[in-house]
């Protein structure tokens, strides 16, 4: 996922999609240990996309206070 993708969606859809990646990390961690992960640097891919869209919240956190 690209940051100018998300740079297009709003506060709710980016908590929403934080949610759901941090949910597929876990899933991904409980795989690894139960030796079923199929593609391991998967974890590393949606570790990057959780940080991006962290970086694309708090941009827009700061844009916003800075109108305000």
């Amino acid at each position: 996922m690209k940051a100018s993708e998300l740079r297009e969606l709003n506060n709710e859809e980016l908590v929403l999609k934080l949610k759901n990646l941090k949910e597929e990390l876990f899933n991904l961690r409980f795989q690894l240990a139960i030796n079923q992960l199929d593609n391991p640097m998967r974890i590393g891919a949606v570790k990057k996309d959780i940080a991006r869209v962290q970086t694309v919240l708090k941009q827009q956190e700061l844009e916003d206070s800075a109108n305000a």
